[in-house]
């Protein structure tokens, strides 16, 4: 008997070509998970999933679309259903950001910052709950933010944004209970990524100084958090938001 944590689970991640997306991925692989990667742009992914795939002795597959075309999401969503019969779990992990203050937020990028961090998450979530209700089990994870919750000078938009997909976590959990499905949000302080670093270039000592562990988190360690939720191990949380970001006080 496999003592792989995810063990034959089927999975979609949204936004998985790079940073936490790309971890997740990869985590819930090497846990033993049967893999559906989605990114935006067509190929991005095809020789990373096919080495994830060999080397994991799983599947990983891509999935090409936009999470803000809903007859797109929808196909997707049906096509992970004819081939696997379930989805057991969902990671919402797509999502944009901006840096800006109040005064220079423009109207269309907040728009465009809602479409996907906030409407595309809830309607991926009213797909996949369809049919996790069918099943009367799954887990789905949102990725929410520290700023979501505590707010952050200079990031309103953005706040706003994860501040309803710290609700919509709540709400939801509230709703599919009944149906055994588990809605919870991890929310990351200061990740390393790539984006993170290009955003903040010089100012990370003053940041850095203001974690508790000293140090950025490690996109792996978001996705360590992932892989428990999506886990059996948390079947009896749900309507948590789960803060990973090393004391972080902002």
């Amino acid at each position: 008997m496999s003592n792989k944590l995810l063990e034959n689970k089927i999975c979609l991640v949204t936004g998985a070509a790079h940073g936490i997306g790309k971890a997740i991925v990869e985590r819930f692989a090497a846990d033993g998970a049967i893999v559906y990667a989605n990114d935006l742009k067509e190929q991005n992914m095809d020789q990373w999933a096919k080495e994830c795939s060999e080397k994991y002795n799983t599947i990983v597959k891509p999935l090409y679309f936009d999470v803000c075309d809903n007859s797109a999401v929808k196909t997707a969503v049906m096509q992970i259903k004819k081939e696997q019969g379930r989805i057991d779990v969902l990671v919402n992990n797509a999502g944009i950001v901006t840096y800006e203050f109040l005064g220079m937020i423009d109207s269309n990028k907040l728009k465009k910052m809602f479409e996907v961090n906030v409407f595309a998450l809830i309607n991926l979530l009213q797909l996949v709950s369809r049919l996790m209700t069918r099943q009367k089990d799954g887990s789905i994870i949102n990725m929410a933010s520290i700023v979501g919750d505590k707010g952050a000078k200079g990031q309103l938009s953005y706040s706003a944004s994860k501040g309803a997909v710290i609700s919509t976590t709540k709400s939801a959990a509230k709703e599919l209970a009944s149906n055994c499905i588990r809605v919870n949000a991890v929310a990351p302080g200061m990740v390393g990524t790539e984006r993170l670093k290009n955003a903040m270039q010089n100012k990370f000592d003053d940041k850095v100084n203001e974690i508790g562990f000293g140090r950025l988190a490690t996109p792996e360690e978001i996705a360590d958090t992932c892989s428990f939720l999506a886990s059996d191990r948390s079947k009896y949380i749900t309507g948590q938001i789960i803060g990973v970001d090393g004391g972080f006080v902002l």
